[in-house]
């Protein structure tokens, strides 16, 4: 059985497609009657128009296969006095779940990913921790990759702003025990004996979402379609070691019939 990412793993973080054969993986599943659950980081929709994205591209995801971060949002983060940073379409998805902005005397700082954060973001940013308010990402992802380039992920910048203000972080989406545990719930529904040691991740985000993973139990199988690379040291070192995550190329590569080994 197994936790599914999208970007980087289902779909290519540079063209927005499917990454060829990930359709027919899922496909497979589907047909294999192998349980799974499509488990995302994404903020820049609606969590039914991004399924429904999905599906438009191909891969037939039923609802009660996808979870997102934004699903767990509102049981995380109250939604008044909020300092929100990320994309602008992560703030329209905010203001249309109701949450309101506050950028005066935020009881939460809520971080998700964008390109161009700068010197006057973190100094804000730095200012209402240390007046008070409370540290929150949307997932804990290492890099975030756009347009064929590759920036500080979320969790990069939680542990920078962590450290600066002293202050400690929490994390709404993968790779949070609370995210993963309401994604075993979930897998449940389709396996009621699944538990995380029968559960395998596939990621292209190693630090972000697979050592979370392994570290509740859950083996772990990286895929060089997204963040890292196959030329990356990292890469060839996890190749090389015995470090328990097992490297594929992309998905078309991971048994489609049964868990991995």
């Amino acid at each position: 059985m197994y936790f599914v990412d999208v970007q980087g793993t289902l779909i290519d973080d540079r063209a927005q497609a499917p990454i060829p054969g990930a359709v027919d993986f899922i496909d497979a599943l589907n047909r294999n009657h192998i349980p799974y659950l499509v488990v995302t980081n994404n903020t820049k929709r609606a969590s039914s128009a991004f399924l429904a994205y999905l599906q438009s591209l191909g891969f037939a995801i039923p609802q009660n296969r996808y979870l997102d971060a934004l699903m767990l949002l509102e049981r995380e983060v109250p939604k008044k006095g909020v300092a929100a940073y990320g994309s602008e379409t992560f703030l329209a998805q905010l203001d249309a779940m109701g949450y309101e902005r506050d950028y005066i005397a935020p009881q939460t700082l809520l971080l998700s990913v964008r390109a161009d954060y700068g010197a006057e973001d973190f100094a804000q940013m730095i200012t209402f921790l240390m007046n008070g308010a409370r540290l929150v990402g949307m997932h804990d992802t290492s890099l975030y990759a756009t347009q064929e380039r590759r920036y500080p992920g979320v969790g990069a910048l939680l542990r920078m702003l962590s450290y600066a203000a002293a202050v400690p972080f929490t994390v709404v989406g993968k790779p949070s025990e609370a995210f993963y545990a309401e994604a075993l719930r979930l897998l449940r529904r389709q396996c009621p004996e699944a538990g995380f040691e029968r559960v395998t991740m596939i990621s292209d985000d190693y630090a972000g979402d697979l050592t979370g993973a392994a570290g509740l139990g859950m083996r772990t199988a990286l895929v060089l379609s997204g963040k890292v690379r196959p030329e990356d040291a990292l890469a060839a070192r996890l190749r090389r070691e015995e470090s328990g995550t097992v490297v594929y190329n992309d998905v078309t590569d991971i048994p489609s019939g049964k868990s991995v080994k």
